[in-house]
């Protein structure tokens, strides 16, 4: 899969992540996300600098001093609207996956440059088809790339707090 972006979908002002098939029919996955997710996501995406580790940047840096390879991220299951994922991950030969929201697992993926994969089986339930022209595609894609410059640059920490 690619990740195509995070975007907030309107009227609800709900943040998306797009994941586009890179084989077969090109469909795409739409997961609804948190906020802060969603800013992490954006963040790792647009390289945005900040003072101090995030958490999925602490993540990244403390299997990395482990010498644990998150070697890649699957999107597993979708029950009861609720998307599921895990990570895999190798240390020392072992293979290991570990349960995990979606959108936690894009966050490290991105920052950590691992591949990400959907069971066919969420692609056939939740997978939206492409659209048909090359040129709506750019389009949209560029689209999706605006929207996320502005939420990155307008959204502050003061917006998640509880």
């Amino acid at each position: 899969m690619e990740l195509v972006g995070v975007r907030l979908e309107l009227p609800a002002n709900t943040p998306i992540v797009l994941l586009k098939e890179t084989t077969g029919a090109g469909r795409i996955l739409p997961i609804y996300i948190g906020g802060p997710e969603a800013a992490a996501i954006a963040y790792a995406l647009e390289h945005v600098p900040t003072p101090r580790p995030l958490t999925h940047d602490l993540l990244r840096n403390l299997l990395v001093e482990l010498g644990v390879e998150v070697r890649r991220i699957v999107v597993t299951e979708l029950r009861e609207h609720t998307f599921f994922a895990e990570l895999e991950l190798v240390q020392n030969g072992a293979v290991h996956r570990v349960s995990s929201r979606p959108s936690d697992a894009i966050a490290l993926a991105v920052r950590a440059g691992t591949p990400i994969f959907a069971e066919e089986a969420v692609l056939e339930v939740a997978g939206q088809e492409a659209p048909a022209e090359e040129e709506e595609t750019e389009g949209a894609e560029d689209g999706l790339v605006d929207e996320f410059r502005e939420f990155i640059e307008h959204v502050k920490p003061d917006d998640f707090a509880p």
